[in-house]
């Protein structure tokens, strides 16, 4: 594109230039040069052919304001400006102009002077570097000479600029690490701290910076040479690390895991010292924390003396056969442990059925036997609640969705066999600190949408919207209240207000689906579900907040990745929780950690310990329940468990009363009360296809665009692809969507709406499923007449 008064547009194609800085791989887009002529003659050509030939890309500005304009458009590395004519052109001014905006900080500008006579003398650079020019070029038309100037500014001042906007992400990276980092002098001056240092230490960092750290007050618990031997070691170029005892800002002492790194730069010299600091657990804190955990559980002692005592028995009974050398006593020694088996008076409830049909197998016909020899059969297996799916070639969608949905990253072979796939290295993202939203008035446009949620056509995207990707602590504050939350955890609303702020700052914006938009609309079903007569005459105040609670925190730190993913990737929270529900044990501790590292965040402070504990263990497991592993445990669990005996009850009672009576002792049981709020949260969880259309949509583009991102992922890092139909450039969304409905949701909302009656959702549901199965024939139906 030219500018001005220039017609002339540079054309040439050049590919990227490769740069490190360090071990960074940087990738350098073709230099843009800026020619700043009044007019056109031999200098203003020697330049713009010097560029085509180093494949720069060029624009000519005629007037100041062009060239400022332009510049602003382009942020070009080079600019080229003529100082020669100043009733043309003043190029101090112009100068001054680009030196004025931001982008011009990493901008190499050159000034075309004129030439000096020989009998005149050597004018000095200095008043040009003031102005804000950083080189200057005596005029010469060879092109040859503009080029060689531009070509050593490019291998000089530009790539040094471009490494030097580099180091943004570097810093970016550090502001967001969870260690304290602490970068100093070779002085031992403090250059630069990171946020985490910022909190750890009490400190910001503008009281920091500038101070050497012997300004510093130290804490008096360290040994008296300590300081002595750090220095020594990194003096020599030697990396340090050790406890320390650090002194935060308000005097309290800490102990903190130090790792000193000495940093070589200019003539081979230490130039910077980098220090890397975390927390550790003293002795006190461990012992607090054992003291805690034996008063949570009084039985702790006694069941582990109880333990002690069995492996001692276990102990002498090898002791005594291995001394014996009497083979039959041996023999009749395992005899009487099978024997010991067989009467055991701690059954479980499958053993308990597996005798009976063993005992009903003696006395029945052949063909009732072989029957029961079936049932036996099937009852010993592992996978009792799955299905059994056909061949993937019978429906691919359903069986990717089934092995990324309900496998934890292992590959069936045959039988029980699972081998992993591939060891890599996946870290979870570092937590967040949420952004303050004050005690003001809700927002009009805010308010006037919270209006609508009680309607399950609630529309969360608008919410999204208008809250800035902020919908949980709005929907979150307006919820809670209507269920008399902070009055039941005894917490004010400002405590509420900074825990849903936490929360919602530790959910991943970045993810297109498993983020805070998905929490708030979870916890819009969830309260909606709350609200119909058998799910309210079902629960207790308890069980009512737990709930709420767990579908705000059901996702928190979702990586956007499923387990799955995360499993043959090795991630660190793999390996934490033994590939076994991975994500939601991780949104569950998380969740937890969060609220109590923080007093003003944290909402059961006030509860008595055993309510505390109630709810948590209620939270927990109900977070837990999302998991799609037991999908299918939970959905027939609950039909059998609540579905079956109310629908028995209603067609073998004779009396409304005693219906009524018998219906809720079976809906108000424990047990039971258990797998209505497992059962809640797991369809708040996936009613995305049980919305109105228009929601639907927008949710299955969501999802298939974090599932078409983890495939892309796995390609990438040569890991197992676990559902090759999220393919972005061939994948169906709606026959992902049908085949969703199909294996997971029609029968789960069947049961639920048998239970909570919800007409409406089943309508939805019907509707939306007719939608994709339509779009999805018109697909097949536009193949088979391209392919005619």
């Amino acid at each position: 594109m030219s500018v001005g008064n220039s017609s002339r547009e540079q054309r040439k194609q050049v590919s990227s230039t490769e740069l490190w800085l360090g071990p960074m791989r940087l990738t350098q887009d073709p230099i843009q040069v800026l020619l700043v002529f009044a007019k056109e003659d031999s200098q203003s050509d020697g330049f713009w052919w010097a560029c085509d030939r180093a494949g720069y890309k060029c624009n000519i500005a005629r007037t100041p304001e062009t060239a400022l304009e332009c510049f602003l458009d382009k942020h070009h590395e080079i600019i080229v400006i003529d100082h020669r004519h100043s009733r043309y052109l003043d190029a101090e001014a112009v100068c001054r102009s680009i030196r004025a905006t931001k982008p011009s900080e990493h901008t190499t500008i050159l000034a075309i002077v004129p030439r000096v006579a020989s009998d005149q003398e050597e004018m000095s650079v200095l008043p040009l570097l003031n102005v804000g020019f950083n080189r200057r070029f005596v005029e010469n038309g060879s092109m040859i000479a503009c080029y060689n100037e531009l070509i050593q500014i490019e291998h000089g001042e530009v790539r040094s600029q471009f490494k030097l906007r580099s180091c943004n992400s570097i810093f970016t990276a550090l502001d967001n690490c969870q260690e304290a980092i602490e970068i100093t002098s070779e002085d031992h001056v403090i250059q630069y701290v990171n946020p985490a240092f910022e909190r750890m230490m009490g400190y910001h960092k503008e009281e920091l910076i500038g101070k050497e750290l012997t300004e510093l007050t130290k804490s008096d618990k360290n040994r008296a040479d300590l300081l002595d031997t750090i220095n020594t070691c990194i003096k020599k170029g030697k990396e340090w690390q050790g406890i320390y005892f650090a002194r935060r800002k308000s005097g309290d002492s800490i102990q903190q895991n130090v790792k000193v790194t000495p940093v070589i730069g200019q003539g081979g010299k230490i130039r910077h010292f980098v220090s890397m600091k975390k927390l550790c657990n003293s002795n006190d804190n461990n012992k607090q924390i054992y003291k805690i955990n034996r008063e949570d559980n009084p039985l702790a002692e006694s069941h582990s003396f109880r333990l002690k005592n069995r492996r001692k028995e276990s102990v002498d009974v090898r002791s005594i056969t291995s001394r014996s050398s009497d083979a039959p006593s041996l023999q009749n020694h395992r005899y009487s442990s099978m024997a010991r088996i067989h009467t055991m008076t701690i059954e479980a409830p499958i053993t308990k059925v597996i005798n009976i049909i063993n005992a009903a197998q003696e006395n029945s016909p052949v063909t009732v036997a072989e029957a029961l020899d079936r049932v036996l059969e099937i009852l010993r297996t592992t996978e009792l609640y799955s299905p059994q799916l056909g061949t993937k070639e019978e429906d691919p969608h359903t069986n990717d969705l089934v092995g990324g949905l309900m496998t934890d990253g292992l590959r069936r072979l045959s039988g029980n066999e699972y081998v992993f796939s591939k060891n890599m290295h996946h870290s979870h993202s570092h937590l967040s600190v949420p952004i303050t939203i004050n005690d003001v008035p809700v927002p009009p446009r805010i308010a006037e949408l919270l209006e609508d949620e009680g309607s399950w056509d609630f529309n969360i995207f608008e919410l999204e919207a208008v809250t800035s990707k902020r919908p949980l602590v709005y929907l979150g504050l307006k919820l809670f209240a209507c269920f008399g939350v902070c009055e039941y955890l005894n917490c004010t609303e400002a405590t509420l207000r900074s825990w849903l702020q936490l929360i919602e700052a530790n959910y991943h914006a970045s993810n297109s689906y498993h983020n805070s938009t998905h929490a708030a609309d979870v916890l819009h079903a969830t309260a909606f579900f709350l609200q119909q007569e058998n799910v309210k005459g079902s629960l207790d105040q308890l069980d009512k907040v737990a709930a709420l609670i767990a579908a705000t925190v059901h996702d928190v730190d979702h990586p956007g990745r499923t387990n799955s993913f995360l499993c043959n990737a090795s991630s660190e929270l793999a390996v934490l929780y033994n590939d076994t529900a991975v994500l939601e044990s991780h949104h569950a501790a998380l969740a937890f950690q969060l609220t109590a590292k923080d007093n003003k965040c944290n909402i059961f402070k006030n509860m008595d310990r055993t309510q505390y504990r109630t709810l948590r263990q209620a939270i927990i497991d109900m977070v837990l329940a999302t998991e799609m592993t037991r999908h299918f445990e939970h959905v027939n669990k609950f039909v059998n468990s609540i579905n079956k005996p109310i629908a028995a009850e209603d067609s073998n009672s004779n009396s409304e009363g005693s219906d009524f009576e018998c219906s809720t002792n079976i809906r108000n049981s424990p047990e039971n009360r258990i797998l209505i709020k497992r059962m809640m949260i797991k369809c708040a969880d996936v009613a995305n296809p049980c919305r109105p259309l228009n929601l639907c949509i927008e949710w299955a583009g969501r999802i298939s665009e974090e599932y078409f991102a983890q495939t892309d992922e796995e390609k990438r890092q040569g890991l197992p692809v676990v559902m090759p139909v999220f393919d972005r450039n061939s994948c169906s969304i709606p026959k992902s969507q049908i085949s969703f409905i199909d294996y997971f949701i029609t029968d789960m909302f069947d049961a639920w709406d048998a239970f909570a009656h919800l007409p409406n959702l089943i309508l939805h549901l019907t509707e939306n499923y007719k939608y994709w199965k339509s779009l999805d024939e018109l697909k097949c139906k536009s193949l088979r007449c391209s392919s005619d």
